[in-house]
């Protein structure tokens, strides 16, 4: 029975964690990082304010957390659009570029979350090495998808490419996410799967299965 008892404890603290994280998100997003003090914190997760410490060294550690659990959690969703898909190397690039620009990745909140961490960036000097971790992680998955069509390319090629694609799809979950009236359906993930294609030189339209007629043109 101990460990069973063991394990009951591990899960109770991994949701206790999640519950702190999630706390911090919403409020992050309701108010920007000011509102997300210690004692609204623990109110809106149901703690008390002491608890926080016994998951989190400070206030500052849980920030960080929460902001790598956005960031980890968008790059996570492309990787899950991978699964099930075939070996075909254009197939798994235009699922991983259509689900990083639909629901729920394509979500005003998670905008709305992501802004109001930026300001915080430039001064606190480990929320940006999590912030280029989350950015590296997204972006060398995209190099490696970019990496294996099957093309011929010049040294560098791949990773500038990444970078541009990367930025265009950026922009596209900004806008995509807070106009969501200002786009058809489907359009976002057609726009985003046309320009990156154009920027790599191939058709990803054609090998899309997200959409629900690849050859219309909008």
């Amino acid at each position: 029975m101990q460990p069973v008892r063991r394990l009951y404890r591990r899960e109770s603290e991994e949701n206790r964690r999640s519950a702190l994280i999630s706390a911090t998100q919403e409020l992050v997003a309701e108010g920007g990082p000011g509102a997300a003090t210690v004692r609204a914190i623990a109110a809106r997760a149901g703690v008390t304010p002491g608890l926080i410490r016994h998951y989190f060294q400070s206030k500052d550690e849980l920030t960080r957390a929460a902001y790598r659990s956005l960031m980890d959690g968008m790059t996570a969703k492309g990787s899950d659009a991978l699964e099930g898909v075939g070996a075909l190397p254009e197939e798994r690039l235009a699922a991983f570029v259509s689900a990083s620009l639909r629901p729920p990745v394509l979500d005003s909140g998670s905008v709305v979350l992501w802004a109001g961490y930026m300001h915080k960036v430039r001064s606190d000097p480990e929320l940006l090495a999590a912030h280029e971790a989350g950015y590296l992680a997204y972006r060398d998955m995209l190099q490696a998808l970019i990496e294996a069509l099957p093309r011929e390319t010049r040294p560098g090629q791949s990773r500038s490419e990444a970078i541009a694609c990367n930025a265009l799809i950026d922009g596209l979950w900004i806008e995509g996410s807070l106009l969501r009236d200002s786009f058809s359906p489907g359009e976002v993930v057609t726009i985003g799967l046309r320009s990156v294609g154009a920027i790599l030189g191939t058709d990803l339209i054609a090998h899309s299965s997200m959409l629900p007629d690849p050859g219309k043109t909008i």
